[in-house]
């Protein structure tokens, strides 16, 4: 029978995982109403969605923000579904397999979110599902509109729900590029601040551009050291005593922070690609970091969030991996029926998933 919640009864439910954003320990399995045509023309079946800090720091109570108008937010932001149906000539059939894009566009819109890049959104009023204002995946089926969904191989398997964080990634090694390209530049070699997801999909995309990688992390055992050797890169415990052309910072540690900045190549680039939450700061000294970039052309800056352009670029590059190392990269698969263990982080995990179906 259909659960009677803030007075409706839905005769036409499904389950979700939705909580109260801003108060700690309010997700709950919900029965909500099916998602309605407003949502997008394309109606997704989900067949999975992957677990990030992001979501626990909404369990937490950290942030988030519920559709207006409403008082829950349903979670996930890292989709994979199956296309029930879908508008002619939209680009996409039923049966095809898809990720929906987490951050659309402000209403406005800012000059930025005009053209498509909406992950350099100017004025802040942007949405993102899962998080802000806007419903995420965490549902048995959800919409999306074609502007906002990409297909997906389906030789990938599962293994495609890794598809937003390696979309985080996709970007971050685009601008690194373009800002290589100020002056002549043949970088060898990268290091990694962190082996999570969003480390991994980073190494692997230095490798697949034939790059020397090396990847920090302070776990000794477990399979981060592993996937790291088996996908070609150097594992380290510490910050290596190499200069690295680029790094790539995924931690969101300062203390990591300071070490990415201080010990990159004259030249060099670093992309600060995490956060770290309420962390102490670490000790800086502004003024050698300003002589060191100024007088040695060095560039830090930040990167969060992806456009169109980065999942396609990131579809490409999961589509060049090893299909047996993507699938060692998610460590724990939970069922629908157990929903609550995904959201409990455990010692080994690298990327636990929920699944929406078998």
């Amino acid at each position: 029978m259909p659960e009677l919640r803030h007075g409706r009864c839905y005769l036409n439910d499904m389950q979700a995982v939705t909580l109260n954003p801003g108060k700690a320990g309010s997700q709950r399995l919900d029965h909500i109403a099916e998602p309605v045509a407003a949502q997008g023309s394309v109606l997704v079946r989900a067949l999975a969605v992957g677990i990030c800090g992001t979501d626990r720091e909404l369990i937490d109570g950290l942030y988030g923000e519920a559709v207006p108008g409403g008082n829950r937010l349903v979670l996930g932001h890292e989709s994979l579904g199956r296309v029930i149906s879908a508008p002619p000539h939209s680009g996409f059939m039923t049966g095809d397999i898809v990720v929906g894009i987490v951050r659309h566009p402000d209403p406005v819109p800012c000059p930025n979110c005009a053209l498509g890049e909406w992950d350099m959104c100017r004025n802040g009023r942007y949405t993102e599902r899962g998080i802000k204002q806007a419903d995420g995946f965490a549902a048995e089926r959800w919409r999306s509109d074609p502007g906002f969904t990409v297909k997906v191989s389906p030789v990938l398997g599962l293994a495609a729900v890794l598809l937003e964080p390696a979309s985080v990634l996709a970007k971050a090694w685009e601008h690194v590029e373009r800002i290589g390209r100020r002056a002549r530049w043949a970088p060898q070699r990268v290091v990694i601040t962190g082996a999570g997801p969003v480390g991994l999909m980073a190494a692997l995309m230095g490798v697949q551009r034939g790059l020397e990688v090396h990847v920090m992390d302070r776990n000794d055992s477990g399979p981060k050291p592993k996937l790291v050797r088996e996908l070609g890169a150097t594992y380290h415990r510490e910050f290596p005593a190499i200069e690295p052309d680029i790094v790539i910072e995924c931690t969101g540690s300062p203390a990591v922070i300071v070490q990415a900045v201080g010990a990159s190549a004259p030249g060099s680039i670093v992309c600060l690609t995490g956060l770290g939450g309420k962390q102490h700061a670490a000790s800086f000294d502004v003024a050698k970091l300003n002589q060191s970039m100024v007088l040695e052309n060095r560039v830090v800056f930040g990167s969060v969030n992806a456009n169109l352009r980065h999942y396609h670029a990131a579809a490409d590059a999961l589509a060049h991996a090893n299909r047996a190392w993507l699938d060692q990269v998610i460590t724990r698969r939970v069922n629908l029926k157990k929903w609550d263990e995904a959201y409990q982080k455990q010692e080994d995990d690298v990327k636990a998933v929920l699944l929406f179906e078998d």
